[in-house]
This record gives C-alpha cells, structure tokens and sequence, in this order.
C-alpha cells in the first residue's frame, strides 16, 4: 500500500483462488488492508478478532454457506454492525432477498467489475461511518440531556428551600397584621412591600417549577402511554391547582354536559396542558372570564379546546404564541411566557398537535388534538 492513502480493513471470504487473487491485488491498490478466509468458520472467527470495515462474502462455499455465514456474524454483539456484501452468481430475486433477511447490506454479481466492487464499497463504508458517528452523537446528546435534567433539579432543589422561606415568613407576617389589630408589627405601608415579596416568590416558585416541567418534558425519551380519563383530569386541575385563580378571577367555567372521548396520552402531561390553558384564559380572558370547555371528534382523534371571551390575538401574535418566553399580553399579565412552548413540546412528545384559533375582538380558542383509544376486540 505504499503510496497510497489507507481506507479501510476489509475482509474476502471465497473459496475460489482466483477470485480471490484479482480482489486482493486490486483492492490493495486501491489503498485497503485485505484480510482473506477461504471457508466459513474462518471467516467468523476473523471477523471476531480483527473487527474489518466490510466483508466481502461468497454465497456458494462447500462447509458453510454464506447466508449462514451472514447470519452468524450479525447475531454476535461484537460483530453485527460490520457491512456485509454477498457476491454470488445467483440472480434469482429469492436469493437476493434472502441475503437481505439474514442481514447483508448489499450484493453483486459475478463475474465481477472491479469498478462495481470499488463504488459500492466506498458507498458502504462511507454509510457505515456516518452511522457510527450519528450513534455517538446521539449518545452524547443523551447523556447531556440526562446531565441538564439532573443539574437543572440540583439547582431547583437549591433554589426552592430559601424561596419557601421567602414565602412562608411574608405569608406569615401579613398573617400576623391581620390577626393582631391591637399590635401591628408593620405599617400598612410596609404590608403592601411583604404583600409583593409574597407575590414574586410564588411567581418565582412557578417559573422554577415551569423551568423543571419544560426540562423534563424535553429529556425524558419515552412515558407511558394509556387511556385517558379526561373529566376526572380535569376535575382535579380546576379544583386542585386552579381553585384560587378561578375565585381570584371571578371565573366562570362551562363544561361539556356529555361523555368525553377516551384518547391515549400521558396524564400527568395532560394535565398541565389544561393548567395552562385554562389559567391564560382565566389572566386574559374577559372581566370577569368566561370559559368553555369542549372537544370535537375526528376519524382517528380529537380536538379539545377552551374558549375564552378576551379580546383576541392578532395573526403576528398567534405565531409567536407557542415559543418558549413569549407572553400572551405584556401589558396586562406578568408572566415568565414558558406554558405554551410547553403544551407544544408535550403535544410533539404525546404525537398530538397544539394551536390556537383566534380574531381581534372574538376571543380565542386553544386547543390540543391527541389520538383516539383504540377498542379492544375481545
């Protein structure tokens, strides 16, 4: 190989000398570093210890034919990512699928062209590399993504003890004025200040809890999918996370008065997408809020939505809606703009859809679309 540029290790398994000749010579010329095993159980046993960029493989030998041969190699850990190319004298479509179902990459014909044999050979090589470093790219991304996951709840934990204090002992002294009328330990100047500590904590605590949620949703590969009960969700959304905010805001909400469709999601998901939804229309609904609650069924899934009656969305503003730091109105609501983009996320995740349907002075409508159970035939 002196003088040129080296591409590889490849192995010949062929029982031919001849065959196996012309192959070696053309493709050390070619720049590689050829291996040869003339009978089956040589050619496993080389592939095991000398781990080749590509086999070239014989279909018709006498001991061991190369189907099974094939078959062998991609059944061992070790081995069953090498390419595997037959090449045979067979032409009948039969054998060609066969080689395909035992796990070869390609074929070719013979008598061989030197030309052929070079071309798909780089082809593979070159697909076999690509694979490779998509594989070690995709596991570094895992692991990054499980590092964020684990420094992200490090730094929530961290934040969210002292923050709770923050909370507790602003709670705790605007607790103190009210039920001490004979002793105030502040003024009421004083009480608005602990009243707005109070406020930003809490609004502090959901944006960590926000930050957490996006986090997860965007690392966790895989949840568990089932059969959703969808009034019992929202029943405890509304009277478990939402209950404050709906007598905060005077809201009215108005539910379907039938069943609701059975679809396959991940609960735990799904409910803080209703969170999200029904809290936006609670801050930007109309005053007071008025908002119902229903769903549409398609062929193969269904839409659920919540109508507000607020003053509606521009077409600009409804395409910046579901990214991450967007808020619905800077000038009405404080938000942190990260409950869109996460109902988006969850929605990519569940193999659902999220959007918005809305109009200057019409209200809006937002609703998330998720697959339909399928019925089991019993």
């Amino acid at each position: 190989m002196i003088g040129h540029e080296y591409k590889g290790t490849l192995l010949i398994v062929d029982d031919v000398p001849a065959n196996v000749a012309m192959l070696f010579d053309f493709l050390t010329d070619a720049g590689f570093k050829v291996l040869v095993a003339q009978e089956g159980l040589r050619a496993i046993q080389k592939a095991e210890y000398a781990k080749p960029d590509l086999i070239l493989l014989d279909v018709m030998m006498p001991d061991m034919n190369g189907f099974e041969v094939c078959r062998i190699i991609k059944m061992q850990e070790s081995t069953r990512d090498i390419p595997i190319i037959f090449m045979t004298a067979l032409t009948e479509t039969v054998n060609k699928v066969k080689g395909f179902e035992v796990g070869a990459a390609d074929y070719i014909t013979k008598p061989i062209q030197q030309e052929e044999v070079l071309a798909r050979i780089n082809t593979h090589l070159k697909l076999h590399r690509l694979q490779k470093q998509l594989q070690t790219y995709t596991n570094e991304l895992e692991k990054r993504n499980q590092e964020l996951e684990a420094f992200a709840r490090t730094v929530a934990h961290d934040l969210k003890n002292p923050l709770s204090g923050v909370i507790h002992l602003s709670e705790r002294l605007v607790r103190d004025y009210d039920t001490a009328p004979d002793f105030k330990i502040v003024t009421e100047k004083s009480l608005g200040y602990l009243k707005l500590i109070n406020n930003a904590g809490e609004q502090m605590s959901d944006i960590i809890d926000a930050l957490l949620l996006l986090a997860g949703v965007s690392t966790r590969q895989q949840v568990e999918i089932k059969p959703l009960d969808m009034q019992m969700i929202l029943q405890e959304v509304t009277e478990k996370h939402l209950a404050n905010l709906i007598d905060c805001y005077k809201g009215e909400l108005s539910f379907p008065n039938v069943p609701y469709p059975t679809v396959i999601g991940y609960a735990p998901w799904i409910e803080q997408v209703w969170a999200n939804y029904l809290s936006n229309g609670l801050k930007y609904g109309g005053t007071p809020p008025e908002l119902t609650i229903g769903f549409e069924e398609q062929a193969n899934s269904v839409s659920f939505w919540v109508q507000d009656n607020g003053v509606g969305l521009s077409i600009e503003a409804q395409e910046k809606l579901f990214t991450p730091f967007t808020r619905l109105h800077e000038n009405r609501i404080d938000g942190h703009g990260l409950g869109l983009s996460i109902v988006r996320q969850i929605m990519d995740k569940l193999q659902g859809h999220a959007g918005v349907h809305s109009a200057l002075g019409q209200g809006s409508r937002f609703y998330f679309t998720l697959p339909k159970a399928v019925a089991r035939v019993t």
